[in-house]
């Protein structure tokens, strides 16, 4: 793992997350789990070796010799391991490239597809690439074996609402960001006169200070329209579960969006576009509905109550759940 970001993460960490939680799966299933991450990091059960200092992005000298300290440590342990899951820069796995050991190449965003073809020109065995959607994989598989694996989050984590009443609240969670959609989710709101949740950081960037002072701050009322800030994982149970649909009207390359994963861990359906892997995560008319445009998410909503909420939580478990992948990640050599 990159350093700079603790596991488990404090606030931000996608992939710092994931290494926590499939680290604490390995562990548990009975294997000896070695982390390569964050000076401070701490998983039950495994074993922590210190890679950099905590602050991100990380200093000028901590992302420079990150590298060369992988690897000496991969080197060094060559012989040790049964199998190396990186998750983060591909070239961390040079020195071991062609050594027997098992390797797993993790990415969780679009895919930088000559690397893969320059990776896979150098002797290499016994590596398998992945990413967390079909959508995903297909930007980087120029080469080598490629697999798709879902992002995980732990579903004992969430409960679960079987019901909330009719005036429940949509809700909005995501950075917001004008790619992210967060203005059009206030518009449908307005025009369809729910109550509507934003939840997420505001980006420091310039231009979206200014899409959020023109496009988002006007509307927040206190009332129909509320903002609650960044979301713990105390807070996302709340918000999520007792929300009758999450809007999800992203325009971005998302290559899973967890967010929707942890809204349908609690029951709640996701309305999102018809964009990247947002097919690959909703289970239309299941777990939600995939949609075109604003009008017919407006349309979609009037479909909500058709939806089981336990269903909902069901089927995303059987796909999303840390237990399932886990074990999809262990057998990817069988």
């Amino acid at each position: 793992m990159d350093p700079g970001i603790l596991v488990p993460p404090k606030g931000y960490g996608g992939h710092e997350r994931l290494v926590y939680m499939f680290a604490k799966e390995y562990a548990r299933l009975g294997h000896e789990v070695h982390l390569l991450v964050t000076a401070g990091s701490v998983v039950e059960g495994c074993t922590v070796h210190p890679f950099g200092k905590e602050g991100f992005p990380p200093k000028k000298w901590d992302a420079r010799i990150a590298i060369p300290t992988a690897w000496k440590f991969l080197w060094k342990h060559r012989n040790q391991f049964d199998l190396i899951h990186n998750f983060g820069r591909l070239a961390y796995l040079l020195p071991i490239l062609n050594h027997p050991i098992k390797k797993i190449m993790s990415y969780g965003r679009t895919i930088d597809g000559r690397n893969i073809k320059t990776i896979n020109q150098l002797p290499n065995k016994n590596i398998v690439f992945t990413a967390p959607s079909d959508w995903c994989v297909n930007t980087g598989n120029t080469a080598g074996r490629w697999v798709t694996v879902y992002n995980a989050i732990d579903f004992s984590s969430y409960t679960p609402r079987t019901e909330v009443p009719a005036d429940a609240p949509l809700i909005f969670l995501s950075r917001l960001e004008k790619l992210k959609g967060a203005h059009e989710a206030i518009q449908i709101a307005l025009q369809t006169n729910e109550k509507l949740i934003l939840a997420g950081n505001i980006s420091p960037l310039k231009e979206e200070q200014e899409y959020y002072k023109n496009e988002i701050e006007p509307f927040i009322d206190g009332k129909q329209i509320v903002y609650v800030g960044t979301l713990d994982d105390e807070g996302k149970n709340k918000y999520l579960g007792q929300a009758k649909a999450m809007l999800f009207p992203a325009r971005t390359g998302e290559a899973f969006g967890m967010v929707m994963a942890e809204a349908m861990a609690c029951g709640t359906p996701v309305l999102a576009y018809n964009h990247a892997a947002m097919p690959e995560v909703v289970t239309d008319a299941v777990t939600g509905f995939i949609i075109e445009n604003a009008e017919e998410m407006k349309l979609a909503l009037k479909k909500i109550s058709t939806l089981n909420r336990n269903t909902v939580r069901k089927v995303a478990e059987a796909s999303f759940d840390v237990k399932v992948l886990a074990a999809k990640y262990l057998n990817l050599f069988q």
